[in-house]
Order: structure tokens, then C-alpha cells, then sequence
């Protein structure tokens, strides 16, 4: 058995960062969001254009960059491929819809929480009724096939990208979008965004923390030691509320006029719901898929591909919730993400037909 003190230790760091980062800037009860991080970046390159959701995130370059030092420096850069990206692809499209309708991934989830957001609470039940759903095709088999070597230099496709987009947010050319209000105006100074995340992604591929995996293993073969790093990411965060004096100047406990929060409980509980099915399916949050694609996982690399494009998506076809509440057409794709999950689930076994 592995030892639980690197994993809470990487939990604890992870929260206090998560928690503090919205004292350097970041949006409220939003210190550390891969889904609104990509989505803000999209609307940066102009994918999308809703103005206050426009800024290029250092901390998923750094998530992705600490990640592959680590595993550069442990031995444990492994290129690999080819387990069904289309699929993947897919999954990682609908896990985005199924955040930007809830308005956050699981990490921002568990950090909305602990900053007293009790909307979180129906998106908790919904997720994990999703990856409990999830785990119930595992036990039938459900697989995406196994990934195989590839050539090294294949790796270094997403950390490339992620340099690139680094170059862009320092050389800030004219075809970069930046928000001048809402969210994507409010941003940490760019080298600590970027430190922050580095520093958490290379403990994230030394401790292989999941918000997903965590859950799944609870539920499929009832080990604890990946829950025990989310535990205490949200026991680290909740602290570093109160020692910050963000729940006297920011947050409060309760359901209404929480910061980037809707309280329409039905979609929070599906829209996490989609996000914790199609995610348990490919095996990893997007957290999770970022700090893999760092150490040459191109099937990660894939599923983030599908996030960038799941957010491109809903913000132009008017998808993503809002503080007001869900849109007409977001609940509509939150349920073709779950048909779309559970036939996936179905066919993807060693049974099927």
C-alpha cells in the first residue's frame, strides 16, 4: 500500500494555492477552474468572442509544463497512443458542456464548496452518480483499448502547444482577445498564475491526483487513497478561506447570490453529472487529462483537444449558464451528452452486441 502523505500533502498544497490564487486576482470561488481556464483561453484566440471570458490562463500552462518536467526528471516521460482519441475526443467535448452548465470542473466544484457555495452540493450528488454510472460499465468491461508507444517527439505535441500559448500571453499581439471586465479581467500577475500552476503540476504527476479517479476507486475497489488527496484539497481550501478573511470580504454560506454560481439544482446535479460518466469513461478529469498530456499521453492530449472544443461550442451557441441561470439550449446538450455517454458505456464492451 502506498503511503496517503505525499497524496494529502499534495492535496493540501493544491487547496491553500487553489484558495489564496483569488487573493492575487483570480475570480472569486474560481482560484483554480480547468473547464473556465480553457474556455477563457478559447475566447483569447477568438475561438468565441464572449467578452468577459477572454484571457490566456498560465496556470493550464503550467499544470501541463510541471508535468512534463516531472516526468522528465523521473524517468517517467512515456509517449504513448492510440486509444480510440476520436472517442476520447468526444467524452472531452461533453465533460465541457456538462462544467460550463454547471460553471466549473470538479476542482472548482470542491473550491466553490469550500467557499460556502452550497450549489455545489446537488453538482457532488450529480457527480458522483455519474461516476458511479461509470464504474458500473467498468465492472461489464467497458475499455477504449489499450494506448501504444509512439515516437517521443509525438509527445511533446501538447506541451508545445501550451508554449506557444505562453509566448502569446507575454507578447500580447493584436490578435489576442483580452476581457475588460467580467472573469477574464480578473487574473492573478501572469508569472505567479503560471508558477502556481507548475508547482501543482508537477505534484500532480508525482502524486497522480484525480478529482475522478479518486471517486472511482472509492466506488469500484474501495480504496481511499486518491480521495484522500481531494479531501484535503477541500479541507486546505475551506481553512485558507477563513485565515484569508475571504469569507468577511467575499463569500458566505448559502445557495443565493454565490459568485459565478447559478442555483438551478437540476442542472447543476446533471451537468456534473455528464461531467463525472463521460470522464470516468476516459479515466481522468480534466485536471487529470492536462498533467498526462505533459508526460506524452496523446490520448489525454485528445480529451483535451475535446474540452477546447467543448468550450468553443457552448459559447457560441449559447450553452454556457451565467450567474442568471442555465440557458434555453445548455440543458439539451447536458442530456445528448449523457445519451451520447451511455451508448458509448454500452458498446464499448467485450460483450457487445
Amino acid at each position: 500500500m502506498l503511503s496517503k502523505i505525499p497524496i494529502i500533502s499534495g492535496g493540501l498544497l493544491f487547496g491553500t494555492l487553489g484558495a489564496v490564487a483569488v487573493n492575487f486576482g483570480n475570480p472569486p470561488n474560481m482560484g483554480l477552474c480547468v473547464a473556465g481556464f480553457i474556455s477563457d483561453t478559447a475566447g483569447a484566440l477568438n475561438l468565441h468572442h464572449i467578452s468577459a471570458m477572454q484571457y490566456i490562463r498560465p496556470e493550464i500552462i503550467g499544470f501541463t509544463l510541471g508535468s512534463m518536467g516531472a516526468a522528465v526528471l523521473f524517468r517517467e516521460w512515456k509517449p504513448q497512443g492510440g486509444a480510440s482519441p476520436l472517442i476520447r475526443f468526444l467524452l472531452g467535448f461533453f465533460v465541457m458542456i456538462g462544467a460550463l452548465v454547471f460553471l466549473g470542473c470538479p476542482v472548482r466544484m470542491l473550491l466553490r464548496l469550500a467557499g460556502g457555495d452550497l450549489n455545489g452540493i446537488p453538482a457532488l450528488a450529480g457527480l458522483l452518480a455519474g461516476v458511479f454510472t461509470g464504474v458500473h460499465f467498468l465492472k461489464q468491461g467497458f475499455s477504449l483499448g489499450d494506448s501504444v508507444s509512439i515516437p517521443s517527439a509525438a509527445g511533446f505535441i501538447l506541451p508545445a502547444i501550451m508554449m506557444i500559448l505562453f509566448i502569446l500571453a507575454i507578447a500580447k499581439p493584436d490578435f489576442i482577445a483580452h476581457s475588460a471586465g467580467g472573469p477574464g479581467a480578473m487574473h492573478a500577475p501572469l508569472f505567479i498564475s503560471l508558477g502556481f500552476g507548475l508547482f501543482i503540476g508537477f505534484m500532480a504527476q508525482r502524486t497522480r491526483m484525480c478529482s475522478i479517479g479518486a471517486w472511482r476507486d472509492l466506488f469500484l475497489i474501495g480504496n481511499t487513497h486518491l480521495f484522500s488527496g481531494i479531501a484535503a484539497l477541500f479541507v486546505a481550501a475551506l481553512i485558507t478561506n477563513y485565515l484569508t478573511g475571504n469569507f468577511s470580504s467575499l463569500y458566505h454560506w448559502g445557495f443565493a447570490e454565490e459568485p459565478l454560481a447559478h442555483s438551478s439544482h437540476l442542472w447543476n446535479f446533471a451537468g456534473m453529472g455528464l461531467v463525472g460518466l463521460a470522464a470516468t469513461l476516459i479515466g481522468g478529469c480534466p485536471f487529470r487529462n492536462l498533467v498526462l498530456s505533459g508526460q506524452g499521453d496523446l490520448d489525454a492530449g485528445s480529451m483535451v483537444l475535446g474540452l477546447f472544443a467543448g468550450a468553443v461550442f457552448a459559447n457560441n451557441f449559447g450553452l454556457t449558464s451565467s450567474p442568471a441561470g442555465v440557458t434555453t439550449w445548455g440543458p439539451f446538450a447536458v442530456v445528448a451528452g449523457l445519451v451520447f455517454c451511455v451508448i458509448i458505456g454500452f458498446i464499448m464492451r467485450p460483450r457487445f452486441p
